[in-house]
């Protein structure tokens, strides 16, 4: 899954929100580099991401992408995913996404301090552009994956992937729409089994 799947799982808290976006930034053993809430949300997102790429469904939204992208399948499928979250809000989240991706802009600004330099250093961007915001077009999922193909080697060949999305549209939001739910039950039963006494709001609060 990507950003916006990501923070949508989260805890409302800003260490939660910040744990679970740095996710993608930050490598090894998060225990003592960050608050435990901030590296909690760290671990959570990798066992997001490892459930995700081991599920039935999402190896059957990779098969979709023709053989040009195929072995950037699993970063198409990503961002496409949070695409169909975008699109899809309002099924799954009590809050209107523009309030959602504001709150998580606002507690970026407010930690900058914390953030890789990596991510510090495309935050303006990512704020002024509103790239979370964004994924509901298709046009904002194009720029999303050419942002991606510019740091890769041989990104060339990933250049204009949201074609295979376009191409493939209906079958992959019947994919995403049947996948996602199986992925709320699992990240519930992870929080739940962590942090039992805690009362866990529902998926998509923002504090």
């Amino acid at each position: 899954m990507n950003y916006l799947a990501h923070l949508f799982f989260s805890d409302p808290s800003e260490d939660a929100l910040l744990g679970s976006l740095l996710g993608d930034f930050v490598k090894g053993n998060p225990a003592g580099r960050f608050p435990s809430a901030v590296a909690d949300a760290i671990l959570f997102h990798r066992k997001i991401d490892s459930f995700s790429d081991s599920h039935l469904i999402t190896r059957r939204s990779r098969d979709r992408i023709s053989p040009l992208r195929r072995r950037f399948a699993g970063i198409i499928v990503d961002v496409c995913y949070d695409h169909f979250l975008s699109r899809n809000w309002q099924q799954f989240s009590p809050v209107g996404l523009e309030s959602f991706v504001g709150r998580v802009y606002f507690v970026l600004s407010n930690n900058q301090a914390m953030l890789p330099e990596r991510l510090l250093r495309v935050l303006p961007r990512m704020i002024s552009e509103n790239w979370l915001g964004n994924y509901t077009q298709l046009r904002g999922v194009g720029d999303a994956l050419d942002r991606i193909a510019g740091r890769l080697s041989r990104g060339g060949d990933f250049k204009g992937a949201v074609a295979e999305i376009d191409a493939n549209y209906r079958d992959l939001e019947a994919d995403f729409l049947e996948f996602f739910p199986d992925l709320s039950t699992f990240c519930a039963d992870w929080k739940q089994g962590h942090h039992p006494d805690a009362g866990n709001p529902p998926a998509g609060w923002p504090a």
